[in-house]
C-alpha cells in the first residue's frame, strides 16, 4: 500500500501518507527505529515505484477520503525508509501539485548534502529535518549510518538548505537515555537549531517497540531540561511523544485538557492553576492524575512543572 490514512498529525493536521520507499531500505538503521532494524542499508538513489502509480493511489484515496466528508490538510512522504532515496521524489512531488493539497516531506537528512535531493525538497511545502546528534561519534551509535555518511557535510547543507528554502521547515530530535540526553548533547543540539532557524522544534522520545530492545527514553526529568535548554534558543519547542489528540482545545474535560497540554510542552503550576479555574475544577484533578501515574510533577530551576508521564517502549 503506497497511500495510506488520512490520519491524525498534531504537526500537519489530517495527513494523508504516501509510503515511497518499500521496507526497509534507508541510509540509516536508527536504534529506536519503530520499523525495526535496516534491512536494505544504501545512499544511492533509485526507482522503487512508478510516479504515475503514486499519483493514481494517492488520488483515489483523496477522492474517496472527499466522499465521507473528510479534509486532508497535507499529503506526506513518510515511509518505512528514507524517502529522499527516491530518485522520482521530485516528479512525484509535481504530479501531485495539481491535487491543491500541501505537500510534506519527513526526512532524516542524511542526502541533504546532495544537489538533486535538495532541489526535490525545496518543491514541498513542508519538510522536516532529523537532529538527533551533532557529535560525529554519538551520530554513529544512535543513527547507525551508511559507512559513506559525513555528518558534517549534513550539517552544513542543512544550513544552506535552509537559507534557500520558503515553504515551513521544522526540525524532529529523538532522544534516547544515556546516548544523546547529556546537557552537552542537549545544548549542541540547541546551538545548531538556532543557526538552523526552524518554525519549530519538535523532541522526541522512543514511545513503540524499538529495533534494539536495549533503547530506552530518558526519563522526565531529564526530557523536561532537554525542552528548556532548547527552549531558550528557539520561539517554538514542542513534545512530539507518540500522542496525537486534541491537544490544543479545551474540551470541557479538564483531565483530558491536562493530559493534552502536558503532551506538547510541559505546565508550570501557575499555568495548571488558571486551566483548573477557568474549568471550575480543584488541585484533587491533579493529585489524582499523579496517582494513577498519568502525570508527572518535575522541579526545574527553583520552579514546579508537569509533564504527562511517557508511554513505555516495552
Amino acid at each position: 500500500m503506497i497511500a495510506f490514512g488520512p490520519v491524525p498529525s498534531r504537526r500537519l493536521g489530517r495527513s494523508l501518507g504516501i509510503n515511497n520507499i518499500p521496507p526497509k531500505v534507508c541510509t540509516y538503521s536508527c536504534v529506536y527505529c519503530q520499523v525495526g532494524r535496516t534491512n536494505q542499508l544504501q545512499i544511492k538513489r533509485q526507482a522503487f515505484y512508478d510516479p504515475e502509480d503514486i499519483l493514481k493511489e494517492v488520488k483515489e484515496k483523496v477522492q474517496k477520503t472527499a466522499e465521507t466528508g473528510e479534509a486532508i490538510d497535507y499529503l506526506t512522504f513518510v515511509p518505512d525508509g528514507e524517502p529522499t532515496l527516491d530518485i522520482f521524489l521530485g516528479s512525484e512531488i509535481a504530479l501531485l501539485k495539481p491535487l491543491s493539497i500541501k505537500i510534506a516531506v519527513i526526512t532524516n537528512s542524511s542526502l541533504i548534502w546532495r544537489q538533486d535531493v535538495r532541489e526535490d525538497l525545496l518543491k514541498a511545502d513542508w519538510v522536516s529535518l532529523k537532529v538527533d546528534a551533532i557529535e560525529e561519534e554519538t551520530w554513529r551509535k544512535i543513527n547507525r549510518p551508511h559507512g559513506d555518511l559525513k555528518l558534517n557535510a549534513i550539517m552544513n547543507e542543512m544550513l544552506e538548505f535552509a537559507e534557500t528554502y520558503r515553504g515551513e521547515l521544522v526540525t524532529e530530535s529523538m532522544f534516547v537515555k544515556g546516548l544523546n540526553d547529556s546537557d552537552s548533547q542537549i545544548k549542541g543540539i540547541a546551538d545548531f537549531l538556532t543557526r538552523l532557524k526552524p518554525a519549530a522544534a519538535y523532541l522526541a522520545i522512543p514511545t513503540r517497540p524499538p529495533a534494539e530492545k536495549w533503547v530506552e527514553p530518558p526519563n522526565e526529568e531529564i526530557f523536561n531540561r532537554a525542552y528548556h535548554i532548547i527552549n531558550e534558543k528557539l520561539e517554538r519547542v514542542e513534545y512530539l511523544i507518540g500522542y496525537e489528540g486534541n491537544n490544543f482545545a479545551f474540551t470541557g474535560n479538564v483531565e483530558e485538557d491536562l493530559l493534552n497540554v502536558t503532551a506538547v510542552h510541559p505546565m508550570r503550576e501557575e499555568a495548571v492553576q488558571k486551566l483548573l479555574a477557568k474549568a471550575n475544577a480543584g488541585w484533587p484533578v491533579v493529585q489524582q492524575l499523579i496517582a494513577e501515574n498519568r502525570l508527572v510533577k518535575i522541579e526545574y530551576e527553583g520552579k514546579r512543572f508537569f509533564v504527562r508521564k511517557f508511554s513505555k517502549t516495552g
